[in-house]
């Protein structure tokens, strides 16, 4: 059985993103109006943006929990591009990253831990599972 660090993540997420979305993970209606960050100008354009987050933020508990928000917001940060001055770091807006959580936590798939959000038995299982469809089907 293969596990996530042997698969490559964006196809891994593309796989976890669609089946997320077969299950109907609650998606705010917020999310398909805001803008990500203050680095971005724009909101995201892909319709199906709110799963390929939640997606992206199980693999990341996953590989690197217990892990908060705040490091969330910095791994989904980018650059703010100025035009006279320097290009400075920015941090990702939180409350997409925090829905996210909250939705993987009302699916079963994330719990909440002393020092930040850790992924759950039932969680790990998922993500393997796809996984191991991933290496047989390439």
């Amino acid at each position: 059985m293969a596990n996530v660090q042997e698969v490559d993540s964006g196809r891994l997420v593309e796989a976890a993103a669609a089946k997320l979305q077969e299950q109907k993970l609650p998606m705010p209606g917020y999310v398909t109006l805001v803008k990500t960050g203050p680095s971005r100008e724009r909101p995201p354009e892909r319709a199906d943006f709110w799963y390929f987050r939640s997606a992206a933020v199980l693999r990341q508990v996953y590989l690197h929990g217990p892990i908060g928000v705040s490091r969330l917001r910095t791994r989904y940060g980018s650059r703010k591009l100025h035009n006279v001055t320097r290009h400075h770091q920015k941090r990702a807006g939180g409350s997409v990253i925090t829905d996210a959580l909250n939705a993987l936590e009302k699916a079963g798939y994330v719990k909440k831990g002393k020092t930040g959000r850790e992924i759950t038995p039932q969680g790990k299982s998922f993500l393997d599972k796809i996984a191991t469809s991933i290496v047989r089907g390439a």
